[in-house]
């Protein structure tokens, strides 16, 4: 009987953790506007100087985050894709830079297909999700403080083919450096870079969703996916 109380508990504070957000479910909506650190003059400077800019393209590119739940109930959770088509941002292969930013706002869980590439063979119902990225973009994520991610991107000038890429992300107002493994695909018009990064979310200062005293929890530990792919489209400002 024991046993039963604390598990009738525990599903009881799980289905409050991701179906009752304390501020309600929030709409993806993507900010327009890039953030003020941004460095989109030194695109336009480059572009000035006549050597070529590319611009990614939000609809052909992707990133995915596999997250998995942790904990001696860990049963009980939910593992998780979060995922956007919202990334912005410049490349100047010439030069071996990119600059991207990704409006956290944007972020979407559990589309079904993600969730089929992720391996995973169930799907969250509807307030599962809304209750998800409540918890995520506010007590977690803490969107309205920190509402951006920035990635700066260095390689090799005009790399293709597979490439390690020296990448910094600035998310939660922490910048960590990455060495990521990629692709990098070229054509006439542009290119497309893939690859994937394991990352501890602690490391940015962000404290996995946990409940229970730890007994359920979002592990710390990560895994992104990024298809990202740019080609030469007008407005660099």
């Amino acid at each position: 009987m024991k046993f039963r109380a604390q598990l009738v508990l525990a599903l009881t504070a799980l289905l409050a953790a991701c179906a009752q957000p304390e501020h309600g479910p929030q709409p993806v909506t993507a900010s327009t506007s890039a953030p003020a650190e941004f460095p989109a003059a030194a695109y336009a400077q480059v572009a000035a100087q006549r050597q070529k800019v590319l611009r990614v393209d939000p609809a052909l590119s992707q990133i995915a985050i596999t997250v998995r739940s942790g904990g001696p109930l860990a049963r009980l959770g939910h593992d998780h894709v979060v995922s956007s088509r919202e990334l912005q941002g410049y490349v100047a292969p010439e030069q071996g830079r990119a600059d991207l930013y990704l409006a956290l706002d944007s972020l979407s869980v559990d589309e079904p297909a993600l969730r089929a590439e992720a391996g995973f063979d169930t799907q969250p119902s509807a307030a599962d999700i809304a209750g998800t990225r409540a918890n995520m973009l506010t007590k977690v994520l803490q969107t309205r403080q920190f509402p951006f991610v920035l990635i700066h991107v260095r390689a090799a000038p005009a790399a293709a083919g597979a490439v390690p890429l020296a990448v910094d992300i600035t998310l939660h107002g922490v910048t960590r450096s990455f060495s990521v493994p990629a692709d990098i695909e070229r054509d006439g018009h542009g290119l497309r870079v893939h690859g994937r990064l394991a990352f501890d979310q602690s490391v940015f200062g962000i404290a996995p969703f946990s409940i229970l005293g730890g007994a359920i929890q979002v592990q710390d530990r990560v895994e992104l996916r990024f298809d990202v792919r740019a080609s030469e489209r007008p407005a660099v400002p």
